[in-house]
């Protein structure tokens, strides 16, 4: 068994790109050794901001043989035929077998190939390998025809401690590398995967990502304590921070106290945003410190007083923009604001933002008295969400939308719910963020969500396989947290209605055509049960079960039983629905549970197969005169008793109580089908009892649509 080790390095790639660009060289390469047959013992993937490296080890050091057999035509076939095979295997008459068989005596070809040296096999496979790397942005540079993310400098590609023989576009492979850009610039040579990366860290390059991301942690860490000070956590930056250094050395800085009167979001987007820095906080105040901690890519002489000097220049003058920004921006009130919403579009279809915060206002209002805001509140603060847009802060650092918009408000004298309402309502952002529970913020976060989705489901911009130009799964994601977080009891489809005929209005006067959702409402074959009841807003029911459905995986609920309740029809409580489908997984999980289930499978199937024999459907009550047997009169008269408990109790929403009231069907059901024969000689007799096992299917739809429960 040997080692393959390949490197492909070449100019900075973007950090964002390096884990993905690993994982999909490891792909590619176990997926072509796959196909020669070969197999291994281990393989890891590595990325550097300058390197993509491979370890594949426990390969074989050649293909194994491979004995093929062919299957000809008879013996005595016509001479053409036999020519014909013996071309297509490559072989001579003389050179195949005549085996005889019951239809007579045939011609086979035995075909042995033996393998090919496994460094053969990487000699062709590795260049193919680097042209298909799919990079999602790649360039050609100088006279070269290849295609790559940035430059390609140089392949290190060895196997059993051998160079292998694979060229592309001018570039052969080689058992040499180099380290650091600055540090170690110089080449040298490796002899395996060992070798190769303890050279690399001579060479002051750590090539293990996680290594990297520790030392900047851990060292990090140790400058802060030396100064009593706390790191900020920050996940997401010290993921990309890791893809920009080869060999990273954690340095503090320092800005101008005076700075700190700028909002703290403010200052941490700065050096966040623009110069990849770390932001520190006082653990006595709790407040952010003049402090930051960058992370340079290499060591100085002077231990990095250079470096932290000239960007502590460049923040000074990042911070000196910002706090221009924010002394300007409170001098014009919010609401001086709003006009300028006018002349920003939204979407050419849906108007300007303007309108859309008018949309909101209205929407938020009728929310108001649903979730317990004070009315005038949510339309105030509906009013000024989007003011801070147009503001000089938000148009240099957007990520700070909202946010500023509440520090403004505050700062102009607007009650503390309206300001948190005009930073909260655009989350929550994804299932990690904070869902807003302060019933002025919840209103207007609703309407802002469901005016997305309304407007652009009505304007047929609705996400297709992995694009979601307009975040409209979030949106929606947003609209279940809220509603189901805050224990919310909105009844999504009179709030959809709503927000549609608010759409409709402006827009049937400005002449656009945004079709109403709503205005079809006659059923028609073949159309899902949401699409029956609701026409065109089926769909946009339909998306938010797909998304409540992604949303609870994550909590151990399984889909199918989600579907099951809103296969219902009619049920857009979220709050409700989700409390069925936990009585309903309860229910599943008991015996009865389980057995009913299995009796109404089977049940479901005879009607279904008598059905298509028939070409009729069983549908409606069975006729109580035409009952016969104890056991199928036994059955006929639980089926109406445990049917009207079931429908009282989940009518006052007591779903365990409709799941037990279910389960006392089991015993009579079981007896049905070992002493009752459904497909009797009596015609009306087997339709009667065909339609007892419909009516029993039916009878189990008053809590769940059990057609929908997998397993």
């Amino acid at each position: 068994m040997a080692e393959l080790l390949l490197e492909l390095f070449s100019e900075e790639i973007p950090a964002r790109m390096q884990v993905g660009a690993a994982e999909d060289l490891k792909s590619l390469v176990t997926t072509r050794l796959r196909e020669a047959g070969l197999t291994w013992e281990r393989v890891e993937a590595h990325s550097t901001p300058r390197r993509l490296t491979l370890v594949v080890d426990g390969l074989p050091t050649a293909q194994p043989d491979v004995r093929e057999e062919r299957r000809g035509p008879r013996a005595d076939a016509p001479e053409k035929a036999i020519e014909g095979f013996l071309k297509s295997v490559g072989l001579t008459r003389d050179q195949v077998e005549e085996r005889e068989e019951k239809k007579g005596v045939f011609l086979y070809a035995v075909i042995e190939k033996k393998g090919s040296a496994t460094a053969d096999v990487l000699a062709e496979k590795v260049p193919d390998v680097i042209t298909n790397m799919p990079w999602p942005k790649s360039q050609r540079w100088g006279n070269r025809s290849l295609t790559w993310v940035r430059p390609l400098q140089r392949i290190l590609c060895l196997f059993d401690g051998k160079v292998v023989p694979a060229e592309i576009d001018g570039y052969v492979a080689s058992n040499r590398t180099q380290g650091h850009r600055f540090l170690a610039p110089d080449p040298f040579t490796v002899t395996d995967f060992d070798d190769y990366k303890a050279k690399l860290e001579a060479a002051y390059v750590i090539l293990d990502r996680a290594e990297r991301m520790r030392r900047i942690e851990d060292n990090s860490l140790k400058r802060c304590k030396s100064e009593s000070l706390e790191l900020i956590e920050d996940k997401a930056l010290l993921e990309e921070v890791v893809g920009l250094v080869e060999w990273p050395v954690p340095l503090m800085g320092r800005f101008d106290e005076a700075f700190l009167d700028v909002p703290e979001e403010v200052l941490t987007a700065t050096m966040r945003g623009n110069q990849k820095y770390f932001s520190l906080r006082d653990p006595e105040s709790g407040k952010l410190a003049p402090r930051f901690i960058v992370v340079a890519n290499m060591e100085t002489p002077d231990n990095g007083k250079a470096i932290v000097e000239g960007n502590e220049r460049v923040l000074a003058a990042r911070l000196s923009d910002a706090k221009f920004f924010w002394d300007h921006d409170r001098k014009v009130p919010l609401e001086d604001r709003v006009p300028a919403l006018d002349g920003i579009v939204f979407h050419e279809k849906l108007g300007s933002l303007g309108d859309k915060v008018r949309r909101i206002e209205k929407l938020a209002a009728h929310l108001a008295p649903r979730v317990g805001a004070d009315p005038d509140q949510v339309v105030r603060a509906a009013r000024l969400a989007k003011a801070d847009l147009v503001s000089g802060m938000v148009g240099e650092f957007p990520e700070v939308q909202g946010v500023m918009g509440r520090y403004y408000a505050l700062q102009q004298g607007e009650p503390e719910e309206v300001a948190d309402a005009i930073a909260d309502h655009y989350k929550p952002l994804g299932p990690n963020d904070r869902c807003p529970a302060a019933p002025v913020s919840v209103a207007v976060a609703l309407a802002d969500k469901i005016d997305t989705l309304v407007g652009f489901f009505g304007i047929d911009e609705r996400p297709t396989g992995s694009k979601d130009p307009y975040a409209l799964r979030r949106a929606a994601l947003g609209v279940i947290r809220l509603i189901v977080d805050n224990g919310l009891r909105l009844p999504l489809i009179p709030i959809l209605r709503h927000a549609t005929q608010i759409m409709l209005q402006p827009a049937r006067e400005t002449g656009v055509n945004i079709p109403d959702f709503w205005a079809h409402e006659e059923p028609e074959d073949n159309r899902r049960v949401l699409e029956h009841k609701y026409g065109a807003a089926g769909l946009l029911l339909d998306f938010f079960a797909d998304r409540l459905k992604v949303q609870q995986r994550e909590k151990g609920v399984r889909h199918d039983l989600i579907d099951a309740v809103f296969s219902l029809g009619g049920e857009d409580d979220l709050v409700r629905l989700l409390a069925r489908v936990d009585a309903l997984s309860k229910f599943l999980a008991t015996e009865d549970g389980e057995n009913l289930l299995a009796a109404y499978r089977r049940a479901t199937n005879i009607v279904r197969i008598e059905e298509k024999k028939d070409g009729v459907r069983y549908r409606g009550e069975a006729n109580p005169d035409l009952l016969r047997e104890a056991d199928e009169k036994a059955l006929y008269v639980q089926l109406r008793m445990a049917g009207e408990e079931a429908r009282a109790r989940a009518a006052a929403e007591d779903f365990e109580g409709a799941m037990a009231a279910m389960a006392t069907l089991r015993a009579p059901i079981d007896a049905f089908f070992d002493n009752v024969t459904v497909n009797c000689d009596d015609a009306a007799l087997r339709r009667n009892r065909l339609l007892l096992l419909s009516q029993f299917g039916a009878a189990l739809g008053a809590v769940a649509d059990f057609s929908k429960i997998e397993g």
